[in-house]
């Protein structure tokens, strides 16, 4: 079976983005990016909502043709165009880049996606992430803790109406000093 995976940034004090959506407090350095490229090309899919569907096609579809783009964003570029994608949004009609439309997460349509053969699923979008939480779907969370206290934003995780039970399976820290946490859920 494929996991859902979710993998966010956040900074120590738990926001995924500071006041007005910035999130040029990311501290992504090659190596940091070379970690991801090396995680995300085995995946079968990504799996996000209309946001941030919309913020990665306005720039990664041709981010390798910026000559001033580092090998890990040449090639996460590549990733990206060619990973098969579900769009999850109410409003979108079409999405390019090898994307599919989804109206609404059916949580039997997403335990089918799950069945298939293929890599592990890549979750993006906190909202779709809450979605997704509430239902029980997410399987791994793979969280980047970023040397930063923000102060104010959105955070990643609203508030439960049940405990989820996690153990954790990875630690990484970086040479950037951000912290890898893995989590799995405990079923």
């Amino acid at each position: 079976m494929r996991k859902i995976v979710v993998q966010m940034s956040l900074s120590l004090d738990g926001f995924f983005e500071g006041p007005g959506g910035d999130i040029g407090w990311h501290q992504v350095d090659e190596e940091l990016h070379q970690h991801f490229n090396d995680v995300i090309a085995p995946m079968g899919g990504f799996l996000s909502g209309r946001v941030s569907h919309e913020l990665m096609a306005a720039y990664w579809p041709t981010a390798d043709q910026d000559p001033t783009a580092s090998g890990p964003e040449r090639e996460f570029a590549r990733i990206w165009r060619d990973m098969p994608k579900i769009v999850y949004s109410r409003t979108l009609d079409h999405a390019d880049w090898n994307a599919t439309v989804v109206r609404e997460v059916d949580v039997e349509q997403v335990r089918q996606l799950t069945a298939e053969p293929g890599g592990d699923l890549a979750l993006g979008g906190a909202d779709l992430a809450a979605t997704f939480a509430r239902h029980d779907l997410i399987d791994e969370y793979r969280i980047y803790v970023h040397p930063v206290l923000l102060g104010r934003g959105r955070r990643l995780f609203p508030d439960a109406e049940t405990p989820a039970g996690l153990r954790l399976v990875e630690s990484r820290v970086f040479g950037n000093g951000v912290v890898l946490l893995r989590h799995e859920r405990v079923r």
